[in-house]
C-alpha cells in the first residue's frame, strides 16, 4: 500500500534485536505492547489472574513490581503461570534483581546508576547473563540524578539522554548488551525531543511511555500525542501507554495506536460516525455494544457503522462489513464493499455480530480474506465470496 501512496509509508528507525523472553524486541519485529500490573505481587493469584486478562486483550509483554523480599518469594509461579514475558521492575534493591532473574524473569527494569556499587551491578549483570534475562534502562524526568539536575539546573532532553547513556555505558562495560532504554517524562514534550535525540545517538530497541500521563481519556489524549508522533516518525520498538485505568485499558489504547498507523493489525478496526439528528439508529449504543460483543475476535478486519446514508455508503465500500441506518427502521448491509441486503432494528445487533464472527472463522480457515478495496478486482471478488 506505502508504494502507491507514499504519504503513508513509515520507515522505522534501524535498532538491533534483542529478545524479551521469547519476544523478539527491535529490528524489523512487531513493535509489542506492554502493560504492568497493579495487583500486589505478593498475592499470587490476584496477578496471574491479571496477567491472564492481558493476554486476553493482546499484550504482548507484562511488567511485575519487585519492590520487596515477600514480592520475589513466589515470583516463579508467576512468571510459569504467565504465557508472555514478564518484566521484574526493580528499584535500588539489586538483591530482587537476582532473585526475579533466578524465579524466570524475561527481563529486568532497572537503572544501573541506582543498584548501588560497581559490583552490585557486575552481580546484576551476571545473574542476567546466567539467566537470558534482557535489561531495559528506564530513565524518568522525575528521578534524574542529583549530579544531572545541577548539571542543567531542570529535567531537559540532553540530561534524560546523558543519563540514559551513562546507564548504557555501566552495561556495556561488563560486555552487557541485550538492554532497550527508555527517557519518558510526563510532559509530551520533553520526552517527545528526549527520545529524538536517543534515537540518534544509540542503535538499541527504545521503549515508548509517556509517564503518568494520567486517566483513561486525559492519559490517552497525551500518550497518543506523544507516542504517536514518535511512531509516525519511525522511533520505537516497544510501547506501553501508562494510564490511571487498569492494565487491559492501556493495551486496548497501544493497539488502537497502532492500527491507527498501520503498524499492527489485531481484531476489528471500527470506523463509526459521531452521529446527529440524521441517524436512523442510536449510534452511540450500537457502537458501544458492538465493541464489547466483538472484543474475542483477534482476526484483523474491518466494520463500518454509521447513521445515515451521507458518508455511510462511501464508508462501507471500505470495509468487510458496513451498517448505514436508513429510514422506517430498515438499514442496509454491505459485504466487502458491496451493498448486500436490508435489516432492521430488532435483529441489527445479533446480525451484525453473526456477519462479522463468520468473516472472521472463514479468514481463519483460509476460505476468505479480509477485505482490501485497493485490492486488484479478482482479489475483491474473492474477499467478497
Amino acid at each position: 500500500m506505502s508504494s502507491i501512496r507514499p504519504w503513508r509509508t513509515i520507515e522505522r528507525r534501524k535498532s538491533r534485536q534483542i529478545m524479551v523472553g521469547n519476544v523478539p524486541v527491535g529490528g524489523d519485529a512487531p513493535i509489542t505492547v506492554q502493560t504492568m500490573t497493579n495487583t500486589p505481587t505478593e498475592d499470587v493469584k490476584a496477578t496471574i489472574d491479571q496477567i491472564r486478562r492481558c493476554e486476553e486483550v493482546g499484550a504482548d509483554i507484562i511488567r511485575v513490581s519487585c519492590p520487596t523480599e515477600e514480592s520475589t518469594r513466589d515470583f516463579k509461579k508467576i512468571t510459569q503461570a504467565s504465557r508472555i514475558p514478564i518484566v521484574a521492575d526493580i528499584h535500588f534493591h539489586y538483591k530482587r534483581a537476582l532473585e526475579a532473574a533466578d524465579a524466570g524473569a524475561a527481563c529486568l527494569r532497572i537503572n544501573p546508576g541506582n543498584i548501588g556499587s560497581a559490583q552490585r551491578v557486575a552481580e546484576v549483570v551476571r545473574a542476567a547473563k546466567a539467566n537470558g534475562c534482557a535489561i531495559r534502562i528506564g530513565v524518568n524526568a522525575g528521578s534524574l540524578e542529583k549530579d544531572l539536575l545541577e548539571k542543567y539546573g531542570e529535567p531537559c532532553p540532553e540530561a534524560l539522554i546523558e543519563s540514559a547513556l551513562d546507564h548504557i555505558k555501566l552495561l556495556q562495560d561488563h560486555d552487557f548488551h541485550e538492554y532497550k532504554v527508555a527517557v519518558k517524562a510526563s510532559d509530551v514534550f520533553l520526552a517527545v525531543a528526549a527520545y529524538h535525540g536517543l534515537a540518534e545517538t544509540v542503535d538499541c530497541p527504545l521503549h515508548l511511555g509517556i509517564t503518568e500521563a494520567g486517566g483513561l481519556i486525559g492519559g490517552t489524549v497525551k500518550s497518543s500525542i506523544g507516542i504517536g508522533s514518535l511512531l509516525w516518525a519511525g522511533i520505537g520498538d516497544t510501547i506501553r501507554v501508562s494510564l490511571s485505568a487498569e492494565p487491559e485499558q492501556e493495551i486496548k489504547v497501544g493497539f488502537e495506536m497502532l492500527k491507527a498507523l498501520g503498524l499492527r493489525t489485531r481484531g476489528v478496526r471500527v470506523v463509526s460516525c459521531p452521529s446527529c439528528s440524521r441517524q436512523g439508529f442510536d449510534v452511540i449504543r450500537t457502537v458501544e455494544a458492538l465493541e464489547k460483543r466483538l472484543e474475542h475476535i483477534k482476526t484483523p478486519m474491518s466494520l463500518s457503522v454509521l447513521g445515515c446514508v451521507v458518508n455511510g455508503p462511501g464508508e462501507a465500500r471500505e470495509t468487510d462489513i458496513g451498517l448505514t441506518g436508513g429510514g422506517n427502521g430498515k438499514h442496509m448491509v454491505y459485504l466487502s464493499g458491496l451493498k448486500a441486503h436490508a435489516i432492521d432494528d430488532e435483529a441489527m445487533l445479533d446480525h451484525i455480530v453473526k456477519l462479522v464472527e463468520e468473516k472472521a472463522a472463514a479468514i481463519e480457515a483460509g476460505e476468505a480474506t479480509a477485505f482490501d478495496p485497493h485490492a486488484a478486482p479478482q482479489q475483491a471478488v474473492e474477499a467478497a465470496e
